[in-house]
């Protein structure tokens, strides 16, 4: 005979309680979040005039909790709260291209490019090469040659692209581990140092001083960060050209997207940042990759592909993604003996390692990657963008919240009222009981189903 699942047996005992209904209206609004936030306390509605209390609601209410979504990024954590995070990037980066939420229409004539800056070689590593729809060998060299460490620096494998070797270097001991964490660390400070480069190189280009451009026009940019296979950072962004004033005032007649275009290429190759710790392992010079991408950004044309709804799409899709797209783990490490617990890949283990090593020592203690080691030295911010690039994440969400608080205040009668909310709620804890997950793991799959 079998035997009922224990959280479906549980999940029938809650269906013979009289509040099951509001119970399970109170998981499906969450539409499938993995890690809810509980909270309890209470909020009182009053009419902002005579201070008639119109409506009153406490925790105790909902069996003691009120669950709200985590509102985590990642999808490897939620993928609900992922999809709307990335939906409100898409906006975001859509705005500051074809105007709307509070940004000029008059931005989709502006000068813009995409562009993507990748981090140099630390070493060679496992790749899957194509040329001309052919699948290629990984890196071909002369048989028998081989690094100091009797390891040959050529690979004839064609690689699948699911091939666990990808990303991996060609000898762990002619890597330099030391420099790629340190890249990693500073590559916020990088892409500053290229912003402000940009603006010298334009200023140069249209004979200005920097203070003196800043008066004919400014730049905006929105841009992602992407972890390659290799473990190593490289941003997408999207640079803009506007008047003095922002997105609201044209650019000078001379600010071409040409223009843009060959100043990106010089500002980048100008970029570098000396390392810290030269006393302990070595002077370097951190620099940017020679692979650099700088296209132009259309809306029209035979077989365009570069969009501005299809750079907002691809941009945004790394927004909700971490460094556990590269092997690496969820979490932050809380003690050198769970480096060798960590369920990852040899290249990521030795990055961890490294991040743990150089985090310990005086010199690099600024850089807090003991802190970073989960994310392999990179602690910067994933989305980030000029002040005045377009709307906020902020303002997006707000107006979401202010919405929803509409359509609330209509269902309950109050729509024409002038209200003031008084409450107060705290944390006290995370997560679903088992029969609230089988709810929202039903819900999850509909949503799934439903979106294809």
């Amino acid at each position: 005979m079998n035997q009922v699942p224990k959280s479906a047996a549980v999940l029938a005992e809650r269906v013979m309680q009289g509040d099951f209904d509001a119970w399970q209206r109170s998981i499906v609004r969450l539409g499938g979040c993995t890690n809810p936030i509980h909270l309890v306390g209470n909020t009182t509605l009053a009419d902002a005039i005579t201070g008639e209390v119109l409506y009153s609601f406490a925790s105790d209410d909902r069996g003691g909790r009120l669950l709200t979504a985590c509102g985590n990024r990642r999808t490897s954590v939620c993928p609900t709260c992922a999809r709307l995070y990335r939906a409100d990037t898409y906006q975001l980066i859509r705005a500051g291209l074809v105007g709307g939420k509070e940004t000029s229409p008059e931005v989709s004539e502006h000068p813009r490019v995409f562009v993507t800056v990748t981090a140099p070689g630390f070493g060679p590593v496992h790749t899957r090469r194509e040329r001309n729809g052919r699948l290629r060998s990984c890196r071909p060299r002369k048989v028998g040659e081989s690094c100091p460490h009797d390891v040959p620096v050529g690979c004839f494998t064609r690689h699948a692209e699911d091939d666990p070797e990808l990303g991996e270097p060609l000898c762990p001991r002619c890597y330099d581990y030391a420099g790629a964490v340190l890249w990693q660390a500073l590559a916020g400070q990088l892409w500053h140092r290229f912003a402000m480069e940009l603006r010298r190189e334009l200023a140069r280009r249209v004979g200005v001083t920097r203070t003196g451009l800043g008066a004919l026009l400014r730049l905006s940019y929105a841009k992602v960060a992407e972890y390659q296979r290799r473990g190593l950072v490289h941003f997408h962004a999207v640079i803009r050209l506007d008047g003095a004033e922002g997105a609201d005032s044209p650019p000078p007649g001379w600010a071409s997207t040409h223009l843009l275009s060959d100043a990106v290429n010089e500002a980048v190759g100008r970029v570098s940042l000396p390392a810290p710790g030269g006393d302990v392992i070595g002077d370097r010079t951190l620099r940017f990759g020679q692979q650099l991408d700088v296209h132009p950004i259309k809306e029209f044309g035979a077989g365009e592909r570069l969009t501005s709804a299809a750079v907002a799409a691809y941009i945004a899709k790394y927004a909700t993604k971490g460094a556990e797209a590269a092997g690496a783990v969820d979490g932050r490490i809380q003690r050198s003996a769970d480096l060798a617990m960590l369920s990852v890949r040899a290249h990521t283990r030795r990055m961890i390692a490294t991040c743990w090593w150089l985090g310990g020592l005086p010199q690099f203690e600024a850089l807090r990657l003991r802190q970073w080691a989960h994310m392999l030295g990179y602690g910067g911010h994933f989305s980030t963008k000029s002040r005045r690039y377009s709307t906020t994440l902020t303002a997006l969400r707000q107006a979401r919240a202010e919405h929803r608080a509409e359509e609330q205040m209509e269902a309950l009668g109050f729509a024409h009222r002038s209200t003031v909310a008084v409450g107060q709620w705290r944390y006290v804890g995370r997560g679903y009981s088992a029969a609230e997950e089988l709810i929202a793991a039903g819900v999850r799959a509909s949503r799934m189903e439903a979106s294809g």
